[in-house]
């Protein structure tokens, strides 16, 4: 039987460590520091969620608001990591067809064009993922994003 050579013995990664010294990358107060920065940079203000790049995960909002009725979608005002696609712009019904009642053709187009607005496409800065529009209110509208915990 053959016996392991040094470069085929395993070893431990606890045996390598030395204990009596501080790791340099450790900081036990990194959580409550990261606390008071989030707080500094929301001055008082409340967020239903903090919102990440589904792709990179990158930070793309800090305050936001949960949308009433569609729980997976938010709006905001202000965004980190965002860029507006001014090339891509989308048309965007606000009221959605009325199914089963009956109206002229001339009603309808007019209704649609006076409430139908345009967006323009809303990307991660760092990896290009659509992740929402921007509209004609200067207000972010996220519905392919990942929200955790203000």
């Amino acid at each position: 039987m053959n016996s392991p050579t040094n470069s085929q013995k395993t070893v431990s990664d606890d045996d390598e460590i030395d204990y009596s010294i501080k790791p340099e990358l450790y900081d036990s107060d990194l959580d409550d520091k990261d606390e008071q920065w989030m707080a500094k940079k929301r001055d008082g203000r409340t967020s239903d969620a903090v919102l990440s790049c589904p792709a990179c995960f990158t930070t793309v909002c800090l305050e936001c608001q949960r949308h009433e009725q569609y729980v997976t979608q938010y709006r905001a005002i202000f965004v980190v990591n965002c860029k507006v696609d001014k090339d891509r712009a989308l048309q965007y019904n606000a009221t959605p067809s009325k199914v089963g009642k009956r109206r002229r053709d001339s009603e309808e187009k007019e209704t649609h064009s006076a409430e139908s607005e345009r967006v323009n496409s809303v990307v991660c800065s760092t990896c290009s993922t659509e992740i929402g529009v921007y509209d004609s209110e200067e207000i972010y509208h996220f519905f392919n994003v990942i929200p955790s915990e203000p």
